[in-house]
């Protein structure tokens, strides 16, 4: 059940359902609530989000019963996370509209998928082969040369779920290392830089992106977005001209993130900068967190005017941006960034700050 460019759009003081319970259906919710609009959490798990929400339901995302009741309690129904299961969709799906659409979660769950529906299309990614079995693996590393990077097809975020492969390596060892489960070999691109476009398509094939982010990684976890990306012009406007034929091939509905290498001219049998496409993340995404302070529609509120068959925002930046994660201990610091003109603390609610665990971001407008 999804809504063609003619159904009427959602009224204020509609309640949108969210599936997950962390920091992106906290701040989703927290848009929605400034544009009149109520939401209901349903996670297997409590999270941030309960605390931000009108309603919340704890159930398994396998508990048709409770999906059921969920979805006949909201007007639409949209994710903070892609891992959501087919079934769950399905289920869903019978009831109210799920958006983005489940066929958008079915091309982007799955690492192979994903990289075959990219080619097809004609969008450039690195090279790679499926490996299903350590012979498999064999043959790909035979193929495809090291290092290389081994990814587990399903799951896996933040560097879970992969592992870098050099000379030398025992193969039956790193398989089994992922869990001897199905996986994708992906050949190493030699990135100067890594960018994002974050873009929004509404129910009626509008589409409106940000300027290009970009980041930077410590740990594979995202530490620092810059934006605008410092890659040429024309770079740029293929990237998100490039998100654009994505977004239009699936029929999306929503805000996305496309995740992006660059290789410099200077890269061996390369003559002009280049983008190859890594990864797509089909939700909103920590690379657009600046976007709450640092431009005039927030990408949370642009998702949720998508979702809802509403015109989309102006994207305009208020100027040259910084936004830095707060991963762990780093959220102790929340006086000294209080206390620091010019700095917007966003804090997840998180109660434990675990190693690795983003617990909040700051943005910073450092140009004009």
């Amino acid at each position: 059940m999804n809504p063609g460019p003619s159904a009427p759009p959602i009224a204020p003081g509609a309640t949108i359902g969210i599936l997950g319970s962390g920091q992106l259906g906290r701040m989703l919710a927290m848009a929605a609530a400034r544009l009149g609009l109520k939401t209901h959490i349903y996670a297997p798990d409590p999270g941030p989000a309960f605390d931000v929400a009108a309603q919340h339901t704890l159930a398994s995302y396998d508990d048709e019963a409770a999906l059921a009741a969920f979805a006949d309690s909201v007007a639409v129904v949209t994710y903070e996370f892609e891992n959501v299961p087919a079934q769950t969709a399905a289920v869903l799906e019978a009831h109210r509209p799920v958006l983005p659409r489940p066929e958008a979660l079915a091309a982007t769950q799955d690492r192979l998928v994903e990289k075959q529906f990219l080619n097809g299309i004609g969008v450039a990614t690195a090279p790679f082969m499926a490996v299903d079995d350590a012979g498999a693996l064999a043959r790909a590393v035979a193929q495809l040369g090291l290092p290389a990077i081994l990814k587990t097809r399903r799951f896996g975020y933040d560097g879970k779920g992969q592992v870098m492969i050099r000379e030398g390596a025992d193969l039956e060892n790193v398989f089994a290392s992922i869990g001897a489960q199905p996986a994708i070999l992906e050949g190493v691109v030699p990135f100067a830089r890594e960018v994002s476009v974050v873009a929004a398509r509404g129910r009626d094939g509008s589409f409106t992106a940000f300027d290009v982010c970009e980041n930077e990684h410590e740990n594979h976890i995202l530490s620092l977005t810059r934006v605008p990306a410092r890659i040429a012009h024309e770079t740029s406007a293929c990237a998100v001209a490039m998100t654009q034929r994505i977004m239009d091939a699936l029929g999306y509905v929503g805000v996305i993130c496309v995740e992006m290498f660059v290789v410099e001219a200077t890269a061996p049998g390369v003559d002009r900068e280049t983008l190859v496409v890594n990864e797509i993340a089909p939700r909103v995404h920590n690379s657009g967190h600046w976007s709450i302070d640092g431009a005039v529609t927030s990408q949370f509120e642009q998702h949720v005017r998508a979702i809802c068959g509403w015109p989309l925002g102006s994207t305009r930046r208020h100027g040259e941006i910084e936004m830095r994660n707060l991963i762990g201990e780093d959220a102790n610091r929340w006086r000294d960034i209080l206390g620091e003109s010019g700095a917007s603390l966003h804090l997840y609610g998180k109660h434990e700050a675990r190693s690795g665990r983003k617990m909040g971001h700051v943005t910073r407008i450092v140009g004009g």
